[in-house]
Protein backbone atom coordinates (compact mmCIF):
# COMPACT_ATOMS: atom_id res chain seq x y z
CA UNK A 1 0.00 0.00 0.00
CA UNK A 2 2.62 2.22 0.26
CA UNK A 3 3.33 2.68 -3.31
CA UNK A 4 0.05 4.42 -3.55
CA UNK A 5 -0.34 6.40 -0.43
CA UNK A 6 -3.51 8.47 -2.13
CA UNK A 7 -5.21 8.64 -4.86
CA UNK A 8 -6.66 12.42 -6.33
CA UNK A 9 -10.66 11.83 -7.15
CA UNK A 10 -12.44 14.08 -8.28
CA UNK A 11 -16.21 13.60 -8.53
CA UNK A 12 -19.29 12.60 -6.72
CA UNK A 13 -20.39 8.97 -5.90
CA UNK A 14 -24.00 8.13 -5.45
CA UNK A 15 -23.24 5.06 -2.17
CA UNK A 16 -26.10 2.89 -1.37
CA UNK A 17 -25.68 3.68 2.08
CA UNK A 18 -26.49 0.47 4.24
CA UNK A 19 -28.70 0.21 7.53
CA UNK A 20 -27.06 0.35 10.82
CA UNK A 21 -23.93 2.71 10.06
CA UNK A 22 -23.44 5.83 10.17
CA UNK A 23 -22.95 8.29 7.15
CA UNK A 24 -19.28 9.30 8.45
CA UNK A 25 -18.80 5.20 9.12
CA UNK A 26 -19.70 4.63 5.18
CA UNK A 27 -17.34 7.77 4.26
CA UNK A 28 -14.72 6.34 6.07
CA UNK A 29 -15.08 3.06 4.22
CA UNK A 30 -15.13 4.98 1.05
CA UNK A 31 -12.33 6.88 1.52
CA UNK A 32 -10.20 3.89 2.63
CA UNK A 33 -11.23 1.31 -0.59
CA UNK A 34 -10.71 4.93 -2.86
CA UNK A 35 -7.36 5.49 -0.95
CA UNK A 36 -9.04 8.71 -1.51
CA UNK A 37 -6.94 11.95 0.11
CA UNK A 38 -10.11 14.40 0.32
CA UNK A 39 -13.65 13.06 1.02
CA UNK A 40 -16.92 14.63 1.91
CA UNK A 41 -20.55 13.91 2.28
CA UNK A 42 -23.48 16.17 2.19
CA UNK A 43 -26.97 15.12 3.59
CA UNK A 44 -26.02 13.23 6.68
CA UNK A 45 -28.56 9.86 6.77
CA UNK A 46 -29.77 8.17 10.43
CA UNK A 47 -27.91 4.63 11.08
CA UNK A 48 -31.66 3.55 10.66
CA UNK A 49 -31.73 5.26 7.24
CA UNK A 50 -30.83 3.56 3.85
CA UNK A 51 -30.00 5.19 0.16
CA UNK A 52 -28.26 7.89 -1.23
CA UNK A 53 -25.93 9.55 0.57
CA UNK A 54 -23.77 11.48 -1.98
CA UNK A 55 -19.61 11.23 -1.42
CA UNK A 56 -17.88 14.39 -2.51
CA UNK A 57 -14.14 13.59 -3.82
CA UNK A 58 -11.07 16.70 -4.23
CA UNK A 59 -12.93 19.63 -6.22
CA UNK A 60 -16.64 18.48 -5.75
CA UNK A 61 -16.20 19.18 -1.74
CA UNK A 62 -16.05 23.09 -3.07
CA UNK A 63 -19.98 22.61 -4.02
CA UNK A 64 -21.50 20.84 -1.63
CA UNK A 65 -24.01 23.49 -0.42
CA UNK A 66 -26.00 23.52 -4.17
CA UNK A 67 -26.24 19.30 -3.58
CA UNK A 68 -27.58 20.11 0.69
CA UNK A 69 -29.63 22.68 -0.46
CA UNK A 70 -31.35 20.45 -3.22
CA UNK A 71 -35.07 18.48 -2.91
CA UNK A 72 -34.79 15.31 -1.56
CA UNK A 73 -37.50 12.21 -1.75
CA UNK A 74 -37.80 9.45 0.92
CA UNK A 75 -39.33 5.67 0.61
CA UNK A 76 -40.94 6.15 4.08
CA UNK A 77 -42.68 2.96 6.65
CA UNK A 78 -44.28 4.14 9.62
CA UNK A 79 -45.78 2.25 12.64
CA UNK A 80 -48.96 3.68 14.18
CA UNK A 81 -49.92 3.56 17.96
CA UNK A 82 -46.56 4.16 19.56
CA UNK A 83 -44.08 7.06 20.18
CA UNK A 84 -40.71 6.82 20.95
CA UNK A 85 -37.89 8.67 22.04
CA UNK A 86 -35.93 8.93 19.11
CA UNK A 87 -38.81 9.27 16.62
CA UNK A 88 -38.38 5.82 15.09
CA UNK A 89 -37.62 1.74 16.00
CA UNK A 90 -34.06 2.66 17.48
CA UNK A 91 -35.63 4.51 20.74
CA UNK A 92 -37.23 3.45 23.56
CA UNK A 93 -41.18 3.20 23.68
CA UNK A 94 -43.10 6.33 25.05
CA UNK A 95 -46.68 5.38 24.89
CA UNK A 96 -48.77 3.19 23.75
CA UNK A 97 -52.15 4.10 21.86
CA UNK A 98 -54.95 1.86 20.12
CA UNK A 99 -55.07 2.61 16.33
CA UNK A 100 -58.64 2.79 14.70
CA UNK A 101 -58.34 4.59 11.11
CA UNK A 102 -59.34 4.11 7.75
CA UNK A 103 -57.89 4.73 4.49
CA UNK A 104 -59.55 8.28 3.72
CA UNK A 105 -59.16 9.58 6.67
CA UNK A 106 -55.17 9.22 6.32
CA UNK A 107 -54.54 10.35 3.01
CA UNK A 108 -56.43 13.07 4.15
CA UNK A 109 -54.37 13.86 7.39
CA UNK A 110 -51.20 13.45 5.06
CA UNK A 111 -52.54 16.04 2.67
CA UNK A 112 -52.30 18.81 5.34
CA UNK A 113 -49.04 18.48 5.22
CA UNK A 114 -48.30 19.14 1.77
CA UNK A 115 -46.89 22.70 0.68
CA UNK A 116 -45.22 25.32 3.36
CA UNK A 117 -44.86 24.23 6.95
CA UNK A 118 -43.25 24.43 10.19
CA UNK A 119 -41.00 22.00 11.83
CA UNK A 120 -39.26 21.90 15.10
CA UNK A 121 -35.78 19.74 14.46
CA UNK A 122 -35.98 16.75 16.72
CA UNK A 123 -33.94 16.31 19.90
CA UNK A 124 -31.99 13.06 18.61
CA UNK A 125 -30.39 15.14 15.92
CA UNK A 126 -26.60 16.47 15.13
CA UNK A 127 -27.44 20.27 15.53
CA UNK A 128 -25.77 22.25 17.81
CA UNK A 129 -26.68 24.25 20.73
CA UNK A 130 -24.03 25.90 22.38
CA UNK A 131 -21.61 24.08 19.97
CA UNK A 132 -22.73 20.53 21.31
CA UNK A 133 -24.96 18.25 18.65
CA UNK A 134 -29.02 18.05 20.34
CA UNK A 135 -28.77 13.96 20.82
CA UNK A 136 -25.60 14.82 23.51
CA UNK A 137 -28.37 16.83 25.81
CA UNK A 138 -30.80 14.02 25.13
CA UNK A 139 -28.82 11.13 26.24
CA UNK A 140 -28.84 13.00 29.13
CA UNK A 141 -32.13 13.67 29.43
CA UNK A 142 -31.83 17.55 28.78
CA UNK A 143 -34.40 19.42 26.57
CA UNK A 144 -33.36 22.44 25.08
CA UNK A 145 -34.43 25.16 23.11
CA UNK A 146 -34.88 24.96 18.73
CA UNK A 147 -35.80 26.97 16.63
CA UNK A 148 -38.91 26.17 14.04
CA UNK A 149 -37.83 25.71 10.70
CA UNK A 150 -39.89 27.21 7.27
CA UNK A 151 -39.55 23.55 5.20
CA UNK A 152 -41.38 22.80 2.06
CA UNK A 153 -42.86 19.66 0.97
CA UNK A 154 -43.61 19.31 -2.44
CA UNK A 155 -45.45 15.75 -2.31
CA UNK A 156 -46.57 13.42 0.26
CA UNK A 157 -47.68 9.95 -1.55
CA UNK A 158 -49.81 7.25 0.36
CA UNK A 159 -48.88 3.96 -0.77
CA UNK A 160 -50.88 1.89 1.64
CA UNK A 161 -52.13 1.10 5.04
CA UNK A 162 -52.04 -2.40 6.63
CA UNK A 163 -52.88 -2.84 9.78
CA UNK A 164 -51.08 -0.76 12.16
CA UNK A 165 -48.17 0.34 9.41
CA UNK A 166 -48.14 3.40 6.82
CA UNK A 167 -46.21 3.57 4.11
CA UNK A 168 -45.33 6.53 1.68
CA UNK A 169 -43.25 8.51 0.10
CA UNK A 170 -42.30 12.39 0.37
CA UNK A 171 -40.29 15.00 -1.90
CA UNK A 172 -38.68 17.99 0.57
CA UNK A 173 -36.79 20.78 1.12
CA UNK A 174 -33.52 20.64 2.55
CA UNK A 175 -33.53 20.52 6.31
CA UNK A 176 -36.76 18.03 6.88
CA UNK A 177 -36.48 15.91 9.55
CA UNK A 178 -39.08 12.43 8.53
CA UNK A 179 -38.57 11.79 12.02
CA UNK A 180 -40.21 15.07 13.31
CA UNK A 181 -43.02 15.03 10.36
CA UNK A 182 -44.20 11.20 10.92
CA UNK A 183 -44.07 12.61 14.85
CA UNK A 184 -46.44 14.97 13.69
CA UNK A 185 -48.41 13.14 11.41
CA UNK A 186 -49.01 10.77 14.68
CA UNK A 187 -50.59 13.81 16.65
CA UNK A 188 -52.45 14.91 14.18
CA UNK A 189 -53.96 11.33 13.34
CA UNK A 190 -54.19 11.54 17.78
CA UNK A 191 -52.22 7.63 17.64
CA UNK A 192 -48.97 8.11 18.04
CA UNK A 193 -46.27 7.42 15.07
CA UNK A 194 -42.55 6.51 14.47
CA UNK A 195 -40.56 5.57 11.36
CA UNK A 196 -39.57 1.92 11.45
CA UNK A 197 -38.02 1.54 7.77
CA UNK A 198 -36.74 5.33 5.90
CA UNK A 199 -34.62 5.40 2.55
CA UNK A 200 -33.82 7.88 0.68
CA UNK A 201 -34.23 7.79 -3.30
CA UNK A 202 -33.36 11.24 -5.20
CA UNK A 203 -31.15 13.68 -3.81
CA UNK A 204 -31.63 17.15 -6.42
CA UNK A 205 -31.39 15.55 -10.38
CA UNK A 206 -29.68 11.68 -9.04
CA UNK A 207 -31.66 9.13 -8.91
CA UNK A 208 -31.91 5.66 -7.11
CA UNK A 209 -30.83 3.72 -10.25
CA UNK A 210 -27.07 5.43 -9.94
CA UNK A 211 -26.72 3.78 -7.03
CA UNK A 212 -23.35 2.02 -6.45
CA UNK A 213 -23.28 -0.40 -3.40
CA UNK A 214 -20.56 -0.96 -0.25
CA UNK A 215 -20.78 -4.61 -1.31
CA UNK A 216 -19.53 -3.76 -4.81
CA UNK A 217 -17.02 -1.42 -4.08
CA UNK A 218 -15.38 -4.51 -1.67
CA UNK A 219 -15.72 -6.67 -4.64
CA UNK A 220 -13.02 -4.04 -6.61
CA UNK A 221 -11.12 -3.84 -3.83
CA UNK A 222 -10.58 -7.51 -3.12
CA UNK A 223 -9.41 -8.76 -6.46
CA UNK A 224 -5.61 -8.90 -5.09
CA UNK A 225 -4.57 -6.13 -7.64
CA UNK A 226 -0.55 -5.66 -6.83
CA UNK A 227 1.35 -2.96 -6.29
CA UNK A 228 2.46 -2.28 -10.34
CA UNK A 229 -1.41 -2.25 -10.63
CA UNK A 230 -2.80 0.60 -8.50
CA UNK A 231 -3.09 2.58 -10.96
CA UNK A 232 -5.44 0.17 -12.93
CA UNK A 233 -7.37 0.25 -9.62
CA UNK A 234 -7.46 3.93 -10.21
CA UNK A 235 -9.16 3.68 -13.26
CA UNK A 236 -12.11 0.83 -12.03
CA UNK A 237 -12.81 2.85 -9.34
CA UNK A 238 -12.63 6.39 -11.61
CA UNK A 239 -16.03 4.59 -13.66
CA UNK A 240 -18.36 4.80 -10.34
CA UNK A 241 -17.81 8.61 -10.27
CA UNK A 242 -19.71 11.02 -11.80
CA UNK A 243 -18.73 14.65 -12.64
CA UNK A 244 -19.16 17.48 -10.77
CA UNK A 245 -21.02 19.49 -13.58
CA UNK A 246 -23.51 16.52 -13.04
CA UNK A 247 -24.56 19.16 -9.85
CA UNK A 248 -25.81 21.67 -12.12
CA UNK A 249 -27.19 20.08 -15.11
CA UNK A 250 -30.57 21.67 -14.25
CA UNK A 251 -28.77 25.13 -14.74
CA UNK A 252 -28.15 27.30 -17.32
CA UNK A 253 -24.50 27.21 -19.36
CA UNK A 254 -23.32 30.22 -20.08
CA UNK A 255 -19.97 29.73 -22.47
CA UNK A 256 -16.85 32.07 -22.10
CA UNK A 257 -13.88 32.83 -24.23
CA UNK A 258 -10.62 31.86 -23.04
CA UNK A 259 -10.10 35.45 -22.17
CA UNK A 260 -12.97 35.48 -20.24
CA UNK A 261 -12.67 31.92 -18.81
CA UNK A 262 -9.13 33.37 -17.08
CA UNK A 263 -10.55 36.08 -16.00
CA UNK A 264 -13.34 33.85 -14.21
CA UNK A 265 -11.10 31.92 -12.80
CA UNK A 266 -9.47 34.68 -10.96
CA UNK A 267 -12.65 35.76 -9.14
CA UNK A 268 -13.00 38.66 -11.45
CA UNK A 269 -16.26 40.05 -12.22
CA UNK A 270 -17.34 40.19 -16.13
CA UNK A 271 -19.69 41.86 -18.44
CA UNK A 272 -21.49 39.42 -21.29
CA UNK A 273 -23.39 41.59 -24.00
CA UNK A 274 -26.62 40.26 -24.97
CA UNK A 275 -26.77 37.70 -22.55
CA UNK A 276 -30.17 37.40 -20.91
CA UNK A 277 -30.16 34.79 -17.84
CA UNK A 278 -30.90 35.94 -14.80
CA UNK A 279 -29.62 34.03 -11.52
CA UNK A 280 -27.05 30.85 -10.95
CA UNK A 281 -25.33 29.23 -14.01
CA UNK A 282 -22.86 26.55 -15.05
CA UNK A 283 -19.92 28.49 -16.60
CA UNK A 284 -18.15 26.99 -19.27
CA UNK A 285 -15.41 27.51 -21.66
CA UNK A 286 -13.67 25.66 -24.96
CA UNK A 287 -15.48 23.56 -27.81
CA UNK A 288 -16.24 20.84 -25.33
CA UNK A 289 -17.98 22.83 -22.65
CA UNK A 290 -15.18 22.38 -19.97
CA UNK A 291 -16.08 23.54 -16.65
CA UNK A 292 -15.54 25.60 -14.81
CA UNK A 293 -17.71 26.55 -11.68
CA UNK A 294 -20.78 28.81 -10.60
CA UNK A 295 -21.75 32.48 -11.47
CA UNK A 296 -24.26 34.70 -10.92
CA UNK A 297 -25.32 36.58 -13.55
CA UNK A 298 -27.11 39.86 -12.95
CA UNK A 299 -30.02 41.62 -15.38
CA UNK A 300 -27.51 43.99 -16.61
CA UNK A 301 -25.26 41.20 -17.82
CA UNK A 302 -22.60 40.89 -14.91
CA UNK A 303 -21.37 37.16 -14.43
CA UNK A 304 -19.89 36.85 -10.65
CA UNK A 305 -18.05 34.35 -9.84
CA UNK A 306 -19.29 32.31 -7.18
CA UNK A 307 -17.52 28.90 -7.22
CA UNK A 308 -14.76 28.15 -8.65
CA UNK A 309 -13.52 24.59 -9.75
CA UNK A 310 -10.07 25.74 -9.76
CA UNK A 311 -8.45 28.94 -8.58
Amino acid sequence: MDYVKYFNFNGILLLDKPKGITSNCALQQVKRIFFAKKVGYTGSLDPLATGMLPILFGNATKFSRYLTNSIKKYHVIVKLGETTVTGDLSGEILKKRSVCLNIHNVKKILKTFVGEIKQTPPMFSALKYKGIPLYKYARLGISVPRKNRNLIIYQLNFIQLIDNFLEFTIVCSKGTYIRSLVDDVGKKLKCGAHVIYLCRLQVGLYVSSQLINLTKLYFIENQNINQTHRFYLFNMLSTFLLPISSFFLEYPIVKLTSQDADNFKKKLCIYLVNCFKIGLVQVTTGKKNIFLGIGRLSALGLLTPECILLS
